[in-house]
């Protein structure tokens, strides 16, 4: 029998409400969908938010994870009742690697992060669609600029202590538009963490603009990841 149980993280500057396409298309096909709501604050607060969602779940999941989520399934991961991972546009750190520090080994995508005086990071508004949702409706992606969540910058430049994708299947979506994470990263991290991998032509909200292609690698992952 394939995995039934889909438990979903978000990532930085955008939470879990823009998964709702999915979350319909998941649960339309018989699976038990999870959105967690990861406070941002720290990596251990993250982890612990998604080992929380992880905890109640019957059997076991599969986890994806969306951008700096990415960096938190890769440590939540490694719970017993985790199957597989999915990585959609996210960032798979090896060992002693972070977001922040992935993100300087290639060509900046954008220069738009900005910092607040009490150190959390977010995305100039003004640029927020270009960079973020490029391919979402102007009204959905200027509402996305106006309520994203702020990562704290040291969650953003927090190492992984394991890395989970070392011993569990993995898959990943590249989204060859996004001008969030720079697609040639998204890349070299799933080559690198041996990920069965697909492209999308989609920016980094492919999982709001291309739900379809999202959902479909996460239902392929759930049949493979199967005991």
């Amino acid at each position: 029998m394939p995995i039934k149980n889909v438990v979903i993280v978000h990532g930085a500057f955008a939470d879990g409400s823009g998964w709702r396409h999915i979350f319909d298309i998941l649960v339309k096909a018989g699976y038990a969908v999870s959105i967690v709501q990861i406070p941002l604050t720290s990596l251990a607060d993250d982890v612990a938010a998604t080992k929380r969602a992880l905890d109640l779940q019957q059997g076991p999941s599969l986890l994806v994870g969306h951008s700096y989520g990415g960096v938190v399934i890769t440590e939540a991961g490694n719970a017993a009742n985790v199957a597989g991972l999915v990585y959609i546009a996210a960032f798979i750190p090896d060992v002693g690697e972070s977001a922040v520090g992935l993100l300087s080994q290639a060509t900046a995508a954008n220069d738009d992060m900005r910092a607040t005086n009490d150190d959390f990071l977010y995305l100039d508004p003004a640029a927020f669609a270009a960079d973020f949702a490029a391919d979402v409706t102007p009204a959905l992606a200027k509402f996305m600029a106006h309520s994203q969540p702020m990562l704290a910058k040291a969650a953003g430049g927090a190492p992984v202590t394991t890395a989970a994708w070392r011993h569990k299947k993995s898959w990943a979506l590249v989204a060859a538009h996004d001008h969030n994470i720079n697609p040639d990263l998204e890349r070299t991290m799933a080559k690198r963490a041996g990920c069965e991998t697909i492209e999308v032509p989609g920016s980094h909200s492919v999982y709001v603009s291309k739900p379809n292609d999202v959902a479909g690698l996460i239902e392929r992952a759930a049949k493979a990841s199967a005991p």
